[in-house]
């Protein structure tokens, strides 16, 4: 902000970059629990080892909690005053 950038643009920035890491995460997270499915399917009381709405709920779950999770510090770093931040930096 101190160079010139709008809010939008700090927050569109901040939350872009931390949803990357929760799309690869999620990625990652859905690849592993497939894979592990068949040697967990034992444990499974009332749900199919492929089912996909438990699937796509639990990734719409920690979707939404990482859209939170980036949304609240892009909050605070688009109103920091730009003057304090160059005092400070």
């Amino acid at each position: 902000m101190a160079l010139g950038a709008q809010t939008e643009q700090i927050l569109g920035r901040v939350v872009r970059e931390g949803l990357k890491l929760v799309v690869v995460g999620l990625g990652i997270g859905v690849a592993a629990a497939l894979a592990l499915t068949q040697f967990l399917k034992w444990l499974l009381f009332g749900v199919e080892a492929y089912d996909p709405p438990t699937f796509l709920g639990i990734a719409g779950v920690l979707l939404g909690a990482g859209v939170l999770a980036c949304l609240i510090p892009a909050l605070r770093a688009a109103k920091v005053d730009p003057m304090v931040t160059l005092r400070h930096g």
